[in-house]
C-alpha cells in the first residue's frame, strides 16, 4: 500500500517536472519562442543598420560637396542649371 502511494507520488512529481519542461514559462516552447524573436530582432536592427548607414552617408555627402546638393535639387525640386534645356518625356 505504502508503495503504491509512493510510485503514484513520483509519477505524479514526474508529470509535473514534464509540463514545467515542455509547456510551461522557462520551458522548451518558451525558450524556442524567445529565440526566434531574438532572430527577428537581430533582421531589424540589421535592416536599419543598413538605413541609417545609407542616411549617414547621404548627410555626410551633403555636407562635404555641392554635387550630392545639385543632385538633390535637380531630383526632388526639378531645379535646372542656367544653359540647360528640361525635357519631359512622358510615356503614353
Amino acid at each position: 500500500m505504502i508503495y503504491r502511494a509512493a510510485v503514484a507520488a513520483l509519477v505524479l512529481l514526474l508529470l509535473v517536472l514534464q509540463y514545467r519542461l515542455w509547456i510551461a514559462d522557462g520551458g522548451v516552447a518558451h525558450t524556442h519562442r524567445l529565440h526566434q524573436q531574438l532572430d527577428d530582432m537581430r533582421a531589424e536592427n540589421q535592416a536599419m543598420q543598413m538605413r541609417n548607414d545609407a542616411l549617414d552617408a547621404e548627410v555626410r555627402d551633403l555636407n562635404d560637396g555641392t554635387a550630392a546638393i545639385e543632385a538633390r535639387a535637380r531630383t526632388t525640386l526639378g531645379m535646372v542649371k542656367k544653359g540647360e534645356t528640361f525635357y519631359l518625356v512622358v510615356n503614353p
